[in-house]
């Protein structure tokens, strides 16, 4: 198992699925461990009630169907599907509505779903996705890329409200893939993941969403950061030192 996370952790997330299905072939006695424990490429699905699109994953997953925030149906149906509790479905709503506005202003455009659960520590858990397309016949409004894609998840553990205080633990994964293809640069590709967590007690006084949105921003601030510096800086680096600019190219002297 140690080793079949370790291969997972160094497959480009575009090859993901097909990597981990070949793992559970060798490794079925590990299937349950795998299917909890590795972050796949975001899939989509439409909910055919409230004719919007939401994401699928494992926290909103029960069997072979899958439950959208929107309607708070299974699909296909399911007659005894788990759902949330009525108080924690009002706020999963409103959960939904607000991180829709907030995926409109960061990423301009894309698809984003909550989804909440009761734990079993007298809190509950609540998972926010964001899956952006960013290539060309998707979400991307620049058409710089031939292909590309930003899945993000965030699941964060709140703990039980202790004097006015309560215990946020979050643990932020984003998956990015990306191919260019021109004449000037000619076919490029970049894949890679990165996970993160963030434990912080605060104060429920603005309530929940308003405390887990921030933990949220200020991740994925980090995370942005973090990938620029990791896979565009370094590539950027390498690109340049194997095939320096023209104009360093043209600066160079003459060993003649």
């Amino acid at each position: 198992m140690e080793a079949a996370m370790g291969l997972m952790r160094r497959i480009p997330p575009k090859h993901t699925e097909t990597a981990l299905s070949a793992l559970l072939t060798l490794l079925p006695q590990h299937s349950s461990d795998l299917l909890s424990q590795v972050d796949q490429p975001l899939q989509v699905l439409c909910d055919t009630d409230s004719g919007k699109e939401f994401i699928l994953c494992e926290y909103n997953r029960d069997a072979d169907s899958f439950r959208s925030p929107w309607s708070n149906k299974y699909h296909p149906p399911l007659e005894d599907g788990a759902l949330p509790s009525e108080e924690l479905r009002k706020l999963e709503v409103e959960a939904n509505d607000i991180f829709a506005i907030y995926r409109d202003q960061y990423y301009e455009g894309g698809i984003s779903s909550v989804y909440m659960w009761e734990d079993d520590n007298e809190g509950f858990v609540a998972c926010f996705l964001i899956k952006k397309d960013g290539s060309k016949t998707g979400h991307g409004r620049r058409g710089y890329l031939q292909e590309g894609a930003w899945d993000a998840i965030h699941v964060i553990e709140v703990g039980p409200d202790e004097e006015g205080t309560a215990h946020y633990r979050l643990t932020s994964t984003v998956m990015l893939s990306l191919t260019t293809s021109n004449e000037s640069s000619g076919s490029f590709n970049l894949s890679g993941s990165i996970r993160r967590e963030m434990n912080m007690d605060l104060s429920v006084q603005e309530g929940h969403l308003c405390n887990m949105g921030r933990m949220i921003e200020e991740m994925e601030s980090k995370l942005r950061n973090s990938l620029d510096q990791v896979y565009f800086g370094k590539t950027k680096e390498m690109v340049c030192t194997l095939r320096p600019p023209a104009e360093v190219v043209m600066r160079l002297p003459d060993s003649s």
